[in-house]
């Protein structure tokens, strides 16, 4: 396999959302860190490190960068609208995506909910107008016939991309089983599936088969499991944003023994593992400092001989949902 070239400010290879006329590049960078969220990750970000952080995004190769409405109760949102208030707005071809999201409190999910969430999103990021807009997490709405019934959350989602305020519509969520029924029943344009496609665990590449079947773009967000395939079982023994046992772990240890063999970066191996793949869209890498936005685009050069992959390869994965025992935390 060979590395995407992506030194310097080279031009990257662009793929399409769909038939929308949007086109990104093959590495998104994911803001959930950058709005600080210490009980998802275990340490915070400030607002300081989180404004050096896009900047250098923004100065960067990658014209893709993703948020949401409830990442770190609105600040992640704040802190990208802001960043670009400071740079005169949404570079032209530059594609932001957020999320419509619940009531944080009562878990309501109805079409007004999606409507106030995408007020509250054009509020904070200074914009119009959002070049690609999900619905997020549905799966934890307090009642699902809010999402799916007439004149609810999904119908109000592609009205607003009748109305023009989105020119792009996804699908954002976890579990597996509800996403495939709800991407059967729509037109979705994009879908970001998370922690289920990785060096470890590959339980969404039947949706992906599907998806990509039907000309939905894919993202697949978080290929570090959570991080610790990027900092090391040793420095972030946590796997998808839990804490992590020996045991479960081992799979993790199993892929940094056959990088120091080879002298190369987990990181890179687990970042390339989900740009080399064809049916994928865009990887969607979370950042939390302006280094790891040049470190990223450094592991997606990193030469990776066959060799490795094959080893990688021979490693066994799960197939089952790596979050199934996740106590979510929205901060």
């Amino acid at each position: 396999m060979s590395g995407t070239n992506l030194s310097g400010n080279d031009s990257m290879e662009m793929k399409p959302i769909a038939d929308t006329g949007l086109s990104v590049t093959p590495i998104c960078f994911g803001t959930t860190t950058l709005g600080d969220m210490p009980d998802t990750y275990g340490y915070g970000v400030g607002e300081e490190r989180a404004r050096e952080a896009l900047q250098a995004i923004f100065d960067g190769p990658v014209n893709f960068l993703d948020t949401s409405n409830n990442y770190g109760f609105g600040r992640s949102e704040q802190r990208v609208g802001d960043a670009l208030r400071e740079r005169g707005g949404l570079p032209d071809g530059f594609v932001l995506s957020t999320k419509a999201d619940r009531d944080m409190q009562t878990n309501r999910f109805d079409g007004d909910r999606v409507r106030r969430s995408v007020e509250e999103s054009l509020d904070r990021l200074g914009l119009d107008r959002i070049p690609l807009l999900h619905l997020h997490d549905p799966e934890y709405a307090r009642d699902l016939d809010e999402v799916t019934r007439s004149g609810g959350a999904l119908d109000t989602l592609f009205a607003l991309k009748e109305e023009g305020v989105a020119q792009a519509v996804g699908l954002a969520m976890g579990k597996l089983d509800l996403m495939a029924t709800l991407l059967r029943d729509r037109p979705f344009d994009a879908l970001i599936s998370h922690n289920r496609f990785t060096l470890r665990n590959r339980s969404a590449s039947a949706l992906f088969d599907d998806a990509h079947a039907r000309g939905i773009a894919i993202l697949n967000a978080a290929p570090y499991a959570g991080g610790v395939l990027a900092k090391g079982s040793n420095d972030m023994p946590r796997i998808t944003y839990q804490p992590a046992s020996d045991e479960e772990l081992e799979p993790v240890r199993a892929i940094e023994a056959i990088c120091r063999r080879h002298d190369v970066a987990p990181g890179a191996v687990a970042l390339q593992f989900s740009m080399h793949d064809p049916r994928i869209t865009s990887t969607l890498v979370g950042v939390s400092k302006a280094e790891r936005v040049a470190q990223t685009l450094a592991w997606a050069q990193q030469p990776i001989g066959q060799k490795i992959w094959d080893e990688l390869n021979a490693l066994p994965y799960s197939n089952e949902d790596p979050e199934a025992n996740r106590d979510y935390k929205p901060g």
